[in-house]
C-alpha cells in the first residue's frame, strides 16, 4: 500500500535495565558449551529487569522522548502502548503507562496496539491516521517488553535470545515545509504459523484455574527453523508489495532498522542485496526485545548520527502470527 501520511517523530527515548546478562551466564544456566549462544544466536549480552515493571520502563523512555519534543506529559492527547508483552491481563497496559506518567486523573485516552514484535510499526500507522484526521495532535507510542520472566531454559535457542527494554516516541504533525511522514506501509499475516511462536497460557483457552493446567504453557516457545522456512515462502513477494524493487536492492532507502529477531534472521536480509553498512544491528548488545527491538534500534541509529532529518528509513520485521510488516518513513 502506497501512502503519504504526515507524521513527525518529535521526540525519542529509551530505557534499558541496569542488569547486564552476558551469554556465559545463559550457557551456565542451560548447560551449554562456552560460546554456544553467540555462535548460534549472535547475542553477546542482553538486559534483564530486576524490579522494574513494563509500565515503569515505558514511562522512563517516554519522559526522555517528551523532553526532546519539548512537551510535558499533560500535553499529550493520546497514549498508545505498542508492546508485545503485557504487564497484566487487565487493565490495558496503556492505562498503566498513563498512570506512571502521573496522568492517572487526566482523562487522556490510553490504548494498546498489539501485533507482537511488529506492534511499534503498527502503532505508527494507527497514530499517523489519527494525526492526519485531526483527531489527536500529540501522541505517545511506547513499546516496553519484559520477556526474561517467561523464558524456558529447556529451550536454550529461544531462552538465550530475549532481552528486556523499552523505547518511546512522541509523534506530531510536521510543521510547514517539513517532509516527515510515512511513504509506504504493508502487513501480511499467515495464521497457519500461529503456533510456531507462542505463549499458550495467559488467556481463556488455557487459564490456570482450568483442570490440568500445565505451567509450561506460561513460557515462551518458538520453533525458529520453522519460522524461517515459512518467512522464506513469502518474504520476497511481501517486500515487492511494500516497496517495488526492495527484494533485490534498497533503491533510494538510506537505512534499514530491522526487528532484531536472531543472527540467522538478520542474515536473511543479505538475500535481498541490501548493503551491510545500511542495516542497523543491536542484537549483540540487547538481544531480541520483542516489540521494543525496532524503536530501541532506531534510537541507537538516531543517537549515533546514522539517521538524520529527511532520511528515508525502512522499519521491517516479522512477528508471531505469523506476520510480516514493514514501513518506509521519512525521518
Amino acid at each position: 500500500m502506497n501512502l503519504t501520511l504526515p507524521l513527525k517523530i518529535a521526540g525519542l527515548g529509551r530505557y534499558l535495565p541496569s542488569r547486564v546478562v552476558r551469554s556465559a551466564e545463559i550457557e551456565t544456566l542451560c548447560g551449554l558449551p562456552e560460546g554456544w549462544v553467540e555462535h548460534r544466536n549472535g547475542v553477546r549480552e542482553r538486559r534483564w529487569v530486576t524490579s522494574e515493571t513494563s509500565s515503569f520502563m515505558a514511562a522512563q523512555a517516554a519522559l526522555e522522548a517528551l523532553g526532546e519534543a519539548g512537551l510535558e506529559p499533560g500535553e499529550l492527547d493520546l497514549v498508545i502502548n505498542a508492546s508485545g508483552t503485557a504487564e497484566q491481563a487487565i487493565p490495558d497496559t496503556g492505562a498503566l503507562i498513563q498512570r506512571e506518567l502521573g496522568l492517572g486523573r487526566s482523562g487522556i485516552p490510553a490504548m494498546s496496539v498489539h501485533t507482537t514484535c511488529l506492534s511499534f510499526i503498527t502503532a505508527l500507522e494507527v497514530a499517523a491516521h489519527f494525526l492526519s484526521s485531526g483527531r489527536f495532535g500529540r501522541i505517545l507510542v511506547a513499546s516496553s517488553d519484559i520477556s526474561s520472566c517467561g523464558i524456558d531454559l529447556k529451550q536454550p535457542e529461544s531462552a538465550s535470545l530475549v532481552g528486556d527494554a523499552a523505547a518511546a516516541v512522541v509523534l506530531t504533525r510536521p510543521e510547514a515545509g517539513e517532509l516527515s511522514g510515512i511513504c509506504n506501509v504493508h502487513f501480511r499475516t499467515y495464521g497457519d504459523g500461529a503456533y510456531l511462536t507462542s505463549i499458550m497460557g495467559g488467556g481463556s483457552a488455557r487459564h490456570p484455574h482450568k483442570p490440568g493446567h500445565d505451567p509450561g504453557d506460561d513460557l515462551f516457545r518458538m520453533d525458529g527453523p520453522a519460522v524461517l522456512r515459512m518467512v522464506r515462502q513469502f518474504d520476497e513477494a511481501f517486500l515487492e508489495e511494500l516497496y517495488p524493487g526492495l527484494s533485490t536492492s534498497l533503491a533510494d532507502i538510506d537505512l534499514v532498522v530491522p526487528h532484531q529477531s536472531s543472527r540467522v534472521g538478520l542474515q536473511l536480509l543479505q538475500r535481498y542485496g541490501w548493503p551491510e553498512a545500511s542495516i542497523v544491528r543491536t542484537l549483540g548488545e540487547l538481544g531480541n526485545c520483542v516489540a521494543a527491538s525496532i524503536p530501541a534500534t532506531l534510537y541507537d541509529a538516531v543517537r549515533c548520527g546514522r539517521v538524520n532529518r529527511g532520511d528515508k528509513v525502512l522499519l521491517v520485521g516479522t512477528g508471531a502470527g505469523l506476520s510480516l510488516g514493514g514501513l518506509v518513513l521519512v525521518y
